[in-house]
Formats: C-alpha cells, sequence, structure tokens
C-alpha cells in the first residue's frame, strides 16, 4: 500500500469496521477531526454514552432509592452487566472477571491476597520500566509487610544496548530466583515501548519456580488477545479509559482464576463481595461470593459504569478478531509510514515497538533522534493528536475501532511537512 490519500480511502472503503468510526465523538482541528492517535491514554467517548448516562438520571429522578431494583438497568445488579463481555476481552470465564475501582486500587486489593511473602520468598520481580503506579505499588506492597523495596523489588532490564525484553531472559531471570520469589507482576503490554510480553511463557515459569503470577493489563485489554484462564494466570487487572474508551478515570477491572474461588485467601473485604443472598442479613461474618466478585467492596458506581457499559456494547459488536486482524494492517500501514517519511527526510526516526505483530498491539513509540518537543508540538498545531514522553518519545496508537487509513495517510503527510520545514 502507497502513501497515497487515493489508496488510503480505497482501503478505507474496505474495511467491515468503517462504521463504528462514526459511533465515536472526535476533537475538531479548523473544521476537521483531529488525527486522534491517543486512544492508548484517553479513548474516545461513545456516541452511546449520553444517553446512556441520561437512562441512570432519569431512573434516579423517577425512582430514587428504589432505581437499585425498579430502574431500566438495575443497579443493585448493574455490575453482572460486563461479565461476558469483560470476560470475550480478556479470555476469561464469565465468573472470573469482575468490574470495579480504579486500576491501582484493584492491584492492591489483589496484592493483598496474592502477595504473600514468606520465608526466603520474599521478591516480586517485574519489567524495569512498568507504569509508575504499579512501581509505587508494589514498593508500598513490600514496605507493608517489613521488607525492603530497594533489595526485594527485582526490575528487568533488557540487554546492553538493547530497548526490548526477551522472553528468554525473563524467563531464566524467574528460574534464577527460585524460591526467593514470591510474585511476577508484569504489563501486559509495557505503557513506553508497546512491547507485548508472552503471557503463556511469564506464567509457565513464574509457577515452575513456585511463585504467583499477574498481571497489569492497562494496555492490553481492548488492544491484543488475551488468554488469562488458558494460560493460567493467577490475576490481573486493567482500567478502561484507554482502548475501552470507558472515559477518563473509569471503572477498572480484575480477573482472579478459577481455582482460587476456594481458597482461603487474606483480603480486605467489603460488602459487595459478600453472599449475595444473604448480603441484606447484615451478618458480622464475611462470606465471600464463590467468583471473583468477592473482591468487590461496595456497590456499584452506577454513573461511572454506565459509559463502560455503552463502550462494552460496541466492542461485542465489532469483535475482537475483527479489531485484531485491522489493528495489525492499520499499524502495519503506520509502521511503513514512519520509514517512508524517514528516509525521504532523511530523518533518524527509531520505531522502538517491536516490528514482530505476535509481539505488540496498536501502539508504536518512536524516538526522535536529533528532535525534541517541538516536533511534537509541531505535529499538534496540526491536528495531530500523539503522546510525547520525556525525553523524546512520540506514543501513537492508531485505534482499529475509530481510527481509519486516511487517518495514517494524513499523519504521514503532516510528519513529512513538519521534517521537511528547516
Amino acid at each position: 500500500m502507497d502513501g497515497t490519500l487515493e489508496q488510503a480511502r480505497l482501503h478505507d472503503a474496505g474495511d467491515p469496521l468503517r462504521g463504528f468510526r462514526d459511533r465515536f465523538h472526535f476533537p475538531q482541528h479548523n473544521g476537521r477531526p483531529v488525527v486522534y492517535f491517543t486512544g492508548n491514554s484517553l479513548g474516545l467517548q461513545p456516541k452511546g454514552v449520553g444517553a446512556a448516562l441520561e437512562q441512570e438520571l432519569d431512573d434516579w429522578a423517577r425512582h430514587g432509592v428504589e432505581g437499585h431494583f425498579q430502574a431500566k438497568n438495575p443497579w443493585y445488579s448493574y455490575h453482572e452487566g460486563f461479565r461476558d463481555g469483560l470476560a470475550r476481552i480478556v479470555g476469561a470465564k464469565p465468573e472470573e472477571v469482575v468490574a470495579m475501582n480504579g486500576l491501582t486500587t484493584n492491584l492492591h486489593l489483589l496484592m493483598v491476597s496474592f502477595y504473600r511473602p514468606s520465608g526466603k520468598r520474599v521478591k516480586i520481580l517485574c519489567e524495569e520500566r512498568p507504569f509508575p503506579s504499579d512501581t509505587y505499588a508494589m514498593a508500598s506492597q513490600i514496605a507493608f509487610h517489613g521488607f525492603d523495596p530497594d533489595e526485594h523489588l527485582v526490575e528487568m532490564r533488557p540487554r546492553e544496548g538493547e530497548v526490548l525484553l526477551r522472553t528468554e531472559d525473563i524467563v531464566s531471570r524467574i528460574a534464577d530466583l527460585g524460591d526467593e520469589l514470591a510474585l511476577v507482576l508484569f504489563g501486559g503490554v509495557n505503557f513506553y515501548t508497546g512491547q507485548a510480553f508472552d503471557l503463556r511463557a511469564i506464567t509457565a515459569a513464574g509457577h515452575a519456580a513456585g511463585a504467583i503470577v499477574g498481571f497489569d493489563l492497562a494496555h492490553a485489554a481492548g488492544n491484543i488477545r488475551l488468554a488469562l484462564h488458558e494460560h493460567n494466570a493467577d490475576f490481573a487487572c486493567w482500567c478502561s479509559y484507554k482502548y475501552l474508551n470507558s472515559g477518563p478515570g473509569g471503572i477498572g477491572g480484575a480477573f482472579v482464576h478459577e481455582r482460587h474461588f476456594g481458597e482461603d485467601l487474606p483480603r480486605f473485604a467489603g460488602w459487595w463481595g459478600h453472599d449475595k443472598e444473604e448480603r441484606f442479613k447484615m451478618e458480622r461474618t464475611f462470606k465471600p461470593i464463590p467468583t471473583a466478585e468477592a473482591w468487590q467492596l461496595s456497590n456499584a458506581p452506577v454513573f461511572a459504569m454506565a459509559p463502560h457499559r455503552a463502550a462494552l456494547d460496541i466492542f461485542d459488536e465489532a469483535g475482537m478478531d475483527r479489531l485484531i486482524a485491522k489493528s495489525r494492517e492499520l499499524t502495519g500501514y503506520l509502521e511503513t509510514t514512519i520509514d517512508r517519511v524517514a528516509e525521504a527526510t532523511g530523518s533518524d526516526l527509531e520505531i522502538i515497538t517491536p516490528r514482530d505483530p505476535d509481539q505488540r498491539g496498536c501502539q508504536l513509540s518512536v524516538v526522535l533522534h536529533g528532535h525534541g518537543r517541538k516536533l511534537f508540538d509541531a505535529l499538534t498545531g496540526h491536528g495531530v493528536i500523539a503522546d510525547w514522553r520525556e525525553p523524546n518519545v512520540i506514543r501513537m496508537a492508531p485505534v482499529p475501532l475509530y481510527n481509519s487509513f486516511e487517518d495514517v495517510q494524513r499523519f504521514g503527510s503532516v510528519l513529512e511537512q513538519c521534517l521537511s520545514k528547516p
């Protein structure tokens, strides 16, 4: 596929998902939609969100407290409507997933249950540069148990001169740590490089070493194919405001493998995790629901969940198989566009995200050698919304649900124009 507008439009005309673009609100620049490549930070608003919120406001006005049972979508069981859709997105059984809280809150709650340092087995292994909130959470959990984060939080670095972690090195490091390792906790996709990790291999290696294995799927859920149940992960959590398009600070999600449901696990309990049949008996002793819902604390925040409902309905309609197929094609087109513009302008633009489609989602991270924030600002000034990371990296995510091949072509034209200016 060449870099012409005509070819891009022809490709869009044959895209079976092209109609979904019209179901999102796009920010405008000079009277036309921006090139929005920041779905890896905050997804666009589905047009159905307003009506979804209005429905809950109307039911609150009409029913008051009785809306818990008489609303169109009863609030008492509101969260239960997400199980099937979330299960399809993360590759789980419906009873293994729950929508609740925010990502880091869920990470802490799950670590209460699954980070249980004992004897020599104290350390947590992660990638060197996960999202900072993960580092803060892991370090504070280690300190909470009376250990030293500087000693017991082990961060894996790539090989000298490399940017990405090799799967064989992760597996080897897990084996080396052996009985010192309590928990392996990686991102599904690294937020900075866009590298998608081999969750199956990491889980198998962690379990072989006797450790618990969990994942932060903030940049993976709705972006790459996941199979948490099949890959035997112990737990995972994610946010919904990136690829799941559920609004700023949107409701988080959690996965717990069903094999843990019958275990007597430590947890920070709340009444919404109590047995539903006995919840309103207000008993003193906590009786956990025998599903991932046991980790819930409070009743559903309906106004935060309404956008999530509208967004997941679109995901279900589009289907992960079709989204991933388009993602590979669209991201591949962005990759060749960047390479073409770099060659045409004599610029050093280094894509640090894996070139192998099996090791990435739709995000590409590009090092702007010889360029700085000035180039990023110039792109923004021409209606390209991407993400800047110090010292010289632009992250771009052509999201298959609402981005088009014409978006990529427009970006290439703007990039070439900005690089060609003295």
